[in-house]
């Protein structure tokens, strides 16, 4: 896959459906056409879509969108159907084939799994077929949130290592406040860290037909910048909008990263894998594995919990219980408790042990901003 020439864009449901449910075919007919600009210029498109439950409840008989989870997963398995064939019709008027991949949370746990998306895509891309991504929502159980499928597009767009992220939103960016309660509100343009005073002007909910609003798309933002993929979270709603969007002029606020683009291994470890337990570390630890590009020792462990075993995952936390990191641990939980704090000389007495880190820095990923 050609990195630099890869975009995932993201549609919510407010963009593709009324307020009352069902499609809005020619909303669907103007994002086909502006995502078919894009492959004109050569780029590589992939598609994350909602709007499966917002098509389907009125098909259903339901009078507004429902809220227990079989109703929602009915109107999914509905709403699905009607949602790729208008997709289909749309890009059919431009000569472009579409694909429907649903993924789930724990495809993308299961590294033999996300391996197999990755390829399938892959592929599909390289026939010029659009792939067309949405949560497989008639069985998931999480109350269908992948947060109104946000997350669901970073983590695609770390896996493919896309050029960049566009998230689809019905604002024109980032505000320092909601625009349509202060007319002095300012528009961010442009954002290299996120931190606590982004997360608050993000603020709350979104439509009555999505799920998402403002801060899941701040979250969303946050995991691609740390895999590598700068993120533009606006508006598309003229013609030529989404290539301005590529071309660093589009009606929206632009999330810069300085990372670079995570091998799949690293994706897997800091974004898809269930820890087995948890490991608290003292400052010196923590300095080393944030800034300092070390292993975990033992030395620098204060306290485990959980039941885990060589090969496992572990989430290390800092001694203020914020997350840090996450790594495959050498240890059994038992082992680790034995020598916690300890020097390696100690440890290499007190107990037999394959490897004397508890985490190599080669099994590790930083979650937490440099020290």
């Amino acid at each position: 896959m050609q990195t630099q020439q890869t975009i995932v864009v993201k549609i919510g449901s407010s963009s593709l459906t009324s307020d009352e449910g069902g499609l809005n075919r020619r909303q669907i007919a103007f994002f086909a056409s502006e995502l078919a600009k894009l492959q004109r210029q050569g780029f590589q498109v992939l598609l994350v879509t909602s709007g499966a439950v917002a098509a389907g409840f009125r098909e259903m008989g339901y009078v507004s969108r429902p809220k227990n989870l079989h109703e929602k997963q009915a109107s999914a398995s509905v709403g699905q159907a009607l949602l790729m064939q208008a997709y289909h019709e749309a890009f059919a008027a431009h000569h472009i084939g579409v694909a429907q991949i649903l993924l789930t949370r724990s495809d993308f746990s299961n590294r033999k799994r996300v391996h197999n998306a990755s390829m399938t895509i892959d592929e599909l891309l390289r026939h010029r077929i659009i792939p067309i991504i949405n949560e497989n929502d008639t069985v998931s159980v999480d109350e269908l949130k992948f947060g109104d499928n946000d997350k669901l597009s970073a983590l695609v767009a770390n896996l493919v290592r896309a050029k960049q992220l566009i998230i689809l939103t019905d604002t024109d960016g980032l505000y320092t406040e909601d625009p349509r309660k202060n007319a002095n509100a300012q528009r961010i343009e442009r954002v290299r860290e996120i931190g606590e005073e982004i997360y608050r002007i993000a603020g709350g909910s979104g439509s009555s037909v999505g799920t998402g609003g403002m801060r899941s798309k701040i979250e969303a933002a946050s995991i691609a910048m740390r895999g590598g993929v700068p993120v533009f979270i606006g508006r598309v709603v003229e013609d030529g909008d989404l290539t301005l969007a590529v071309e660093d002029c589009g009606k929206g606020t632009y999330f810069e990263t300085f990372e670079h683009n995570l091998p799949m291994k690293k994706q897997w470890l800091g974004f898809h894998s269930l820890p087995q337990g948890q490991i608290t570390v003292d400052s010196g630890a923590e300095a080393a594995l944030i800034s300092g590009g070390k292993s975990l020792l033992p030395a620098g462990v204060k306290e485990i919990t959980g039941d885990f075993h060589p090969g496992d995952v572990v989430e290390v936390v800092n001694a203020d219980r914020q997350p840090i990191g996450r790594g495959i641990v050498n240890y059994t939980s038992w082992q680790l408790q034995a020598v916690a704090g300890l020097s390696t000389e100690e440890v290499q007495k007190r107990i037999e042990i394959h490897r004397i880190e508890v985490i190599h820095r080669d099994e590790w990923i930083t979650l937490a901003a440099r020290l």
